[in-house]
């Protein structure tokens, strides 16, 4: 995905699909090495130093050393379990202190998982009942017009010059132009904001961590869109 460097920048990854580790794989074959990692895993460890996290807030205000994001520059919130009112607070405060956060929230994912409903494994299939609060305090709203087939919601959109195929996506629509210095690109899929110091990148679709095609020959496009988010190639 990108060349490596020493030492490899830290990113901090909340998410409820299988990026690091396979649905169904034993965490102790996983953890021996019997299971290969997914393609994921490999294409986003090349560039960078993960910390899988559970939460962004500290379960107690007082223990500063605690806090999750302390010390953290970066992080990637992908399709997530919904966020608690103090992971709001707290990722808010932390990109207004200068933090730069990459947020995809598909309104219905397009992979196959062959998991029940309420299995705690399977990954949050709609984020329009998990998007954080948080973004429309940076004054947006979502957009979302489901279409009959994927086929029919399948487009590709212009990331600064690399293309990017999206499934089934949501729009961003700028409602409080005052919260937040955003602009919208990529027919509305993608949103950029500054907030304080920080920054947000949202993208309403996360099929390009589903579908290795969709990531590019070379995860052209996962590189272009973390390179759009964090204003560098990583």
């Amino acid at each position: 995905m990108c060349e490596a460097a020493e030492p490899l920048p830290s990113l901090g990854l909340v998410t409820s699909l299988p990026l690091l580790w396979p649905l169904d794989a034993d965490i102790a074959d996983f953890a021996s090495g019997a299971v290969n990692a997914p393609w994921q895993a490999g294409a986003l460890s090349s560039c960078y130093a993960i910390l899988p996290l559970d939460t962004l807030s500290a379960p107690d205000e007082s223990a500063a050393a605690t806090d999750p994001l302390e010390g953290l520059d970066r992080l990637a919130i992908i399709q997530p379990r919904a966020l608690t009112p103090s992971d709001n607070v707290a990722l808010d405060e932390w990109v207004r202190e200068g933090g730069e956060a990459l947020i995809l929230v598909d309104p219905l994912l397009t992979g196959h998982y062959d998991l029940a409903l309420g299995d705690p494994r399977r990954p949050m299939d709609t984020s329009l009942v998990a998007i954080p609060p948080v973004v429309a305090r940076w004054g947006l709203e979502v957009i979302f017009d489901e279409p009959s087939t994927i086929e029919e919601g399948t487009s590709t959109v212009d990331l600064g010059g690399t293309p990017l195929t999206i499934e089934v996506a949501s729009q961003w629509s700028s409602v409080d132009p005052d919260a937040a210095q955003c602009e919208l690109s990529a027919d509305d899929h993608i949103a950029r904001c500054k907030v304080g110091e920080g920054r947000v990148t949202l993208l309403g679709d996360a099929a390009l961590f589903e579908h290795r095609e969709l990531a590019g020959e070379n995860f052209e496009a996962m590189t272009a869109l973390f390179g759009y988010a964090f204003d560098r190639t990583p």
